[in-house]
C-alpha cells in the first residue's frame, strides 16, 4: 500500500531513457534506497536486486568504503583537468587496472560511460591504422543484435534495429555486420556455452573477401551480448574471430561494459574464455555504479604507434572534460579494493553450477523457449504474446517487481545479473519469484 504521508513524486518533467514514458508514469516504480542485495521502494517494500542495478553494482549496494572514498575526495578536490594537466588518481587507477587486465593490455584511456568507451575504442582503431601507414583501413565491422552504447559510432556498429532506425541516414558509412549467434533451433536450453555456431565467425572471411582486408580497421563484438538478451558465444567462436583478425591485420575490440569485473568469472570475459583482444572497453562495474566512469584498455603496441613525432605534439586528438575525474577515480579505486579483498571475481565461477541449476528449474514453465546462463548472468526467453513482441517479457518484468524482484526485460527475454555478493538463499528467492511471474503470464 502506498505511503500517503509522503508527497507525490512529480514525474512529468524527466524524459526517461529507454523507457515507455507514458506507460511508466501511469504507475511509477520508484526506488528510494539500497543496501546489499536489496532496494527499498518509495512504498517501503524491499525488492531483491536481480540486476546489480543495471549490470553495474557488482559489489552490492551501499558499500561504506566507496562512500567514504568519494566523500573524502570531493572534500579534498572536487575536480581537476586532465588536458595538459593532471592529478595523481587516474595514474594510480590505470596502474591498478593494468594489473588485472588481460596480459598486454596495459594502457588505459578514461571515459565516462560505456557509450563513450565504445566510441573511443573505434577512434583509437581508426587512428592507429592511420598511424602505422594503413590509412585505407577505415571500415568497421560490428555484429547483429550487438549493443555498443548510444553514440553515433556505437549505434553504427551496433545491431539492434530499434536503436538504429531513427538515425539510419546519419550513421557512420562503411560499416558492416557479422551475423548474431543466437540459434534456438540447435542450442536451446544448452547449459554453458552453446555447442553449435563457431562457424559463424567465418562470415568475417566473407566480409574480408568482399571489402578487402586492407580496407577493414577493426571488428567489435561483445564476448557475451547482454542487452540483446544474454546471447552466449558458441564454443570456439571468439577464438576463431581472433585467428581471422590477426591473420588479416584487423584489430579485435571486445566490448566488456557488461562482462567486465567478474560478471562471467575472472576480471574480464577475455580471461575466462582465453581470448585477448587488441582493445577492450569497460564501464559499469568499474566504480560499482557509484559514479559514472568508463575505460578503454589498449595494447602497448597500439599506444606506442601514437608516440612519434615532436614530443610537444598532441598524439591523439580525443578526450572528455571528465576523463579521469578525481571523484570517479576515488570510487573506482575503492571498488577495486573490494573486489580484490573479497575475491569477488571468483564468485561467478564458484556459484555458477548452483545458479545454473536454479535457473534451469524454470524449464517447462509456460512459454519458456530457452534458458541461457554463464557465470552469474542468465537470460530466460519467452514465446511472444499474441498481442506483440515484448509484451510477455514486460508483463513478467512487471509481475516480478510486484512480487519483490527487480529483473530486466529485453524484448521477450528476462535477464538476471545479481551482484557478486549474492548467496544461495538470494538465488532461491529470485528464481521462486520469477517462476511465479512466469506462471501468471
Amino acid at each position: 500500500m502506498a505511503n500517503d504521508s509522503r508527497p507525490a513524486v512529480p514525474v512529468d518533467h524527466f524524459w526517461m531513457p529507454f523507457t515507455a514514458n507514458r506507460q511508466f508514469k501511469t504507475s511509477p516504480r520508484l526506488l528510494e534506497s539500497a543496501e546489499g542485495m536489496y532496494y527499498t521502494d518509495t512504498d517501503g517494500r524491499q525488492v531483491i536486486d536481480g540486476t546489480a542495478g543495471l549490470w553495474c553494482c557488482n559489489a552490492g549496494h551501499g558499500r561504506r568504503e566507496i562512500t567514504e572514498a568519494v566523500s573524502k575526495q570531493i572534500a579534498r578536490m572536487d575536480f581537476a583537468p586532465t588536458f595538459q594537466m593532471g592529478h595523481p588518481l587516474p595514474f594510480e587507477l590505470a596502474e591498478r587496472l593494468a594489473e588485472i587486465a588481460p596480459a598486454g593490455l596495459n594502457r588505459v584511456f578514461f571515459t565516462n560511460s560505456g557509450s563513450e568507451s565504445a566510441d573511443t575504442a573505434l577512434k583509437v582503431a581508426l587512428a592507429y591504422q592511420r598511424a602505422i601507414g594503413q590509412g585505407s583501413r577505415t571500415r568497421l565491422i560490428g555484429r547483429e543484435l550487438a549493443y555498443h552504447g548510444v553514440g553515433f559510432g556505437g549505434i553504427s556498429v551496433g545491431g539492434m534495429g530499434n536503436n538504429r532506425k531513427a538515425f539510419s541516414s546519419s550513421l557512420i558509412p562503411g560499416v558492416d555486420h557479422l551475423p548474431h549467434t543466437l540459434d534456438l533451433t540447435r542450442n536451446a536450453f544448452t547449459r554453458g556455452l552453446p555447442e553449435h555456431g563457431a562457424e559463424l565467425a567465418d562470415e568475417l572471411e566473407r566480409l574480408v573477401t568482399l571489402h578487402g582486408a586492407d580496407n577493414i580497421a577493426a571488428v567489435i563484438v561483445e564476448p557475451m551480448s547482454g542487452s540483446a538478451g544474454v546471447i552466449l558465444p558458441p564454443q570456439g567462436y571468439l577464438q576463431r574471430l581472433r585467428e581471422i583478425t590477426r591473420k588479416h591485420g584487423i584489430l579485435l575490440i571486445f566490448d566488456e561494459v557488461i562482462t567486465g569485473f567478474g560478471r562471467v568469472g575472472e576480471a574480464f570475459a577475455a580471461q575466462r574464455w582465453g581470448v585477448t583482444p587488441d582493445i577492450l572497453t569497460c564501464a559499469k562495474g568499474l566504480t560499482n555504479g557509484a559514479v559514472p566512469m568508463g575505460a578503454v584498455f589498449v595494447s602497448e603496441q597500439i599506444h606506442e604507434a601514437f608516440m612519434h613525432g615532436p614530443e610537444s605534439a598532441i598524439e591523439f586528438f580525443h578526450g572528455y572534460t571528465y576523463s579521469g575525474h578525481p571523484v570517479a577515480c576515488a570510487a573506482a579505486l575503492a571498488t577495486q579494493e573490494i573486489y580484490q579483498r573479497e575475491n569477488l571475481f571468483q564468485k561467478a565461477i564458484e556459484l555458477e553450477g548452483y545458479w545454473q541449476d536454479a535457473l534451469f528449474s524454470l524449464q517447462g514453465l509456460p512459454n519458456v523457449t530457452d534458458i541461457r546462463t554463464v557465470g552469474l548472468v542468465a537470460g530466460i526467453q519467452f514465446a511472444p504474446h499474441a498481442d506483440g513482441v515484448g509484451k510477455r517479457g514486460y508483463e513478467v518484468f512487471r509481475q516480478c517487481f510486484e512480487d519483490g524482484l527487480l529483473a530486466r526485460a529485453s524484448g521477450d527475454t528476462i535477464a538476471l545479473s545479481p551482484a557478486l555478493i549474492v548467496e544461495r538463499e538470494h538465488i532461491d528467492a529470485m528464481v521462486d519469484r520469477l517462476a511465479n511471474a512466469i506462471r501468471k503470464n
